[in-house]
């Protein structure tokens, strides 16, 4: 499988509103492996299509993926995922592979039904809570062109975004240079 290179703020790639997957084939598979295998590299717990280039509906999640024993591992292929039902409210310090060097509280649903399709373009349902939840949710925010950061409040999002951007800056500054 492939390492994709992942997108960071504020590139616009992140503000798209991702397509809805209609083709189920051989490529749609080796996308969300490559995806998986670019998670793992990173360090993250969850990556959506849109985070490395691709206007998809598909996240992958696995909130194991940093446990020391690999056989622990439990990845989730999403495709088309919706929400059709949500309770419940937690708070979660989140970050993001996107949003380099920040780390901020996020107030999400508690438990969520979501609707999704497999890899072959069966439908499924599934009810999840915890940090399985948070995952998809954020994930799924992606899809729709929304980072964590903008969940916070708006004087805070700002000074978060002009600092971020500042950071991005100084990093390609840093790599013409190098």
């Amino acid at each position: 499988m492939t390492i994709m290179s992942i997108y960071k703020f504020p590139d616009p790639i992140l503000k798209v509103v991702a397509q809805p997957i209609v083709h189920f084939d051989s490529d749609l598979a080796q996308l969300a492996e490559s995806m998986l295998e670019t998670m793992y590299d990173a360090n993250g717990i969850g990556l959506a299509a849109t985070q490395v280039g691709i206007d998809k509906r598909l996240i992958v999640v696995d909130i194991f993926s940093a446990h020391e024993d690999k056989k622990m591992r439990d990845p989730h292929i999403f495709v088309n995922p919706e929400i059709i039902e949500k309770s419940g409210e937690t708070t979660y310090e989140e970050g993001c592979l996107s949003v380099i060097e920040f780390t901020a509280q996020v107030q999400r649903y508690a438990t969520i039904k979501l609707r999704y399709q497999t890899l072959t373009g069966e439908f499924r349902e599934r009810e999840v809570e915890g940090l399985f939840s948070i995952c998809l949710q954020h994930e799924m925010d992606h899809l729709n062109g929304i980072l964590f950061i903008d969940h916070l409040p708006p004087l805070k999002q700002k000074m978060i975004k002009k600092k971020l951007a500042k950071l991005a800056k100084s990093t390609e500054t840093a790599t013409v240079v190098s």
